[in-house]
């Protein structure tokens, strides 16, 4: 590495909440659906920010906007660092209220704390509980009909482990 320092061997680490409060300025500029969905830093100062949008997937000229204003008031003569602006896997977990929200009427997976397991489409979302609507067939015996059953579960946010989306093609 010519010309610049390790940054194992800086000792400064930068802070999450510095690079939260940078990167939610700009999220508020744009005004556009756009969130903050969680910041990552390691030991060696690699900054991984996740970004997504309510109306859809988060743009390329969003995360550049983003960076630019994280990278643009961070101190590389104080401290390096390497930056990275994402969007969240579709596989990852929901980490906030917002990807709850971007996912209504999609079809999730929620396993609770003490570890039971929900499918189905994600009907509503409070600060306090979603609704998910879990829909099976099965036939009759006697009639060999086939017969739908609906249920709709209601889950305390506080009482989930994990939440992800289910992809289908």
């Amino acid at each position: 590495m010519r010309g610049r320092k390790s940054p194992l061997f800086l000792g400064k680490m930068i802070s999450r909440k510095t690079v939260v409060k940078l990167a939610n300025q700009r999220i508020k500029e744009l005004n556009n659906g756009t969130y903050l969905v969680d910041v990552e830093i390691s030991r060696n100062n690699v900054i991984t920010v996740k970004v997504d949008n309510l109306n859809g997937g988060i743009s390329i000229n969003d995360c550049v906007s983003v960076s630019r204003n994280v990278e643009h008031n961070l101190d590389r003569d104080e401290v390096d660092f390497e930056l990275k602006v994402t969007s969240p896997g579709l596989d990852q977990p929901f980490m906030v209220m917002e990807q709850y929200h971007k996912n209504l009427g999609n079809k999730i997976n929620v396993i609770t704390k003490n570890n039971m397991q929900f499918s189905g489409e994600l009907e509503r979302v409070n600060e306090e509980e979603i609704s998910l609507k879990e829909i099976n067939s099965k036939r009759d015996k006697k009639t060999k009909k086939k017969e739908t059953i609906e249920m709709v579960h209601k889950i305390k946010i506080n009482e989930i482990k994990e939440t992800k989306l289910i992809i289908s093609f």
